[in-house]
């Protein structure tokens, strides 16, 4: 099999910054070219415009002089902002997509050498695999409590997920992220995609259908990118509060399986680390942080109950409420 025609890689833009330079690079410098990157292009005028992006990944492409790179194919696709969905638009860009298996990454996700493509798919020669993804790690200058979250959400070793792993691993076993994650093409077409309308939380979604299809979802340790951000305690309110809309709407998938555990879980082990660490300053950050996320979430759970204009306060996806 010539792996160098059999995938594309995805990836929705919003005003990229240096990072996607990065990663864009980094991409034509993997050991498996992909056959095209699709860049989903919501328009911001002018800055970000598709005509301004497109010079400059031109430019990019030109001062970036690797074996192979002139067969990877780069299309730029303008999106209008109102249209922008998290399992919309990464629908869209799979049913542009004809490879056998497709990688869906974030603008600001750095690969951090040239086998992360390697990487994300080698778990497919396991047939029962329909969905692979990578390892994030947080910048040199992310903050401890985003390093040790990294760590804690993204260990050093492989993991195979299936149905049997429920009991033990709960929401777990449906975590999967779109930062950088791989699918095999035939499954993603069989179980009909991600969903087209979700606020937040695709790849969960996603994931947990094949679980229940009884395929199987791989984690590559080895896969790495770079990733990581500091939110303002308000951004995480916002954010959580996507992620608990997410899963209200999605009650067949979250109901009977609480996340909440795994939060505490986590809580509790950052604070011991804090304090083993001796950084009191960042423990009452993260205490004071930990509160407005869980209240985020907590509101997005009763968002029905919450007037429009509020709802569109809170979110960090404010196009999903018009």
């Amino acid at each position: 099999m010539d792996q160098n025609k059999n995938l594309d890689v995805i990836i929705p833009l919003f005003r990229p910054d240096k990072k996607f330079d990065k990663l864009l690079i980094q991409l034509l410098k993997q050991t498996i070219k992909p056959k095209n990157i699709w860049l989903l292009n919501t328009e911001v005028l002018p800055d970000y415009a598709t005509e301004t992006i497109k010079k400059r990944v031109d430019e990019l492409v030109s001062r970036t002089k690797v074996a192979g790179s002139e067969t990877v194919n780069i299309h730029l696709i303008p999106i209008e902002q109102s249209e922008f969905d998290h399992g919309g638009t990464r629908a869209y860009g799979a049913s542009l997509s004809n490879s056998e298996y497709m990688i869906f990454m974030t603008q600001d996700a750095i690969p951090n050498n040239e086998h992360l493509l390697e990487n994300l798919i080698e778990p497919f020669k396991m047939e029962e695999v329909a969905v692979t993804y990578g390892r994030q790690e947080a910048a040199q200058n992310a903050t401890l409590v985003e390093k040790y979250t990294r760590i804690f959400n993204y260990p050093s070793t492989d993991q195979i997920k299936s149905k049997e792993d429920l009991s033990r691993l709960g929401i777990k076993t449906y975590f999967c992220s779109n930062v950088c994650a791989a699918y095999r093409k035939s499954v993603y077409e069989d179980l009909g995609g991600f969903v087209a309308r979700t606020i937040f939380n695709e790849d969960m979604i996603y994931a947990a259908g094949i679980i229940k299809a009884g395929y199987k979802v791989y984690y590559a340790s080895k896969a790495t990118v770079t990733h990581s951000h500091h939110y303002s305690w308000i951004q995480q309110l916002r954010r959580n509060f996507d992620l608990g809309v997410s899963q209200e709407e999605y009650q067949s998938i979250f109901k009977n399986i609480s996340s909440e555990k795994e939060g505490t879980k986590l809580v509790k082990q950052t604070i011991d680390y804090l304090i083993d660490q001796r950084e009191y300053i960042e423990l009452i950050d993260f205490i004071l942080e930990s509160g407005f996320k869980y209240l985020g979430y907590l509101l997005g759970k009763q968002h029905r109950l919450l007037p429009q204009p509020f709802k569109v306060w809170l979110s960090m996806n404010k196009s999903y409420w018009k």
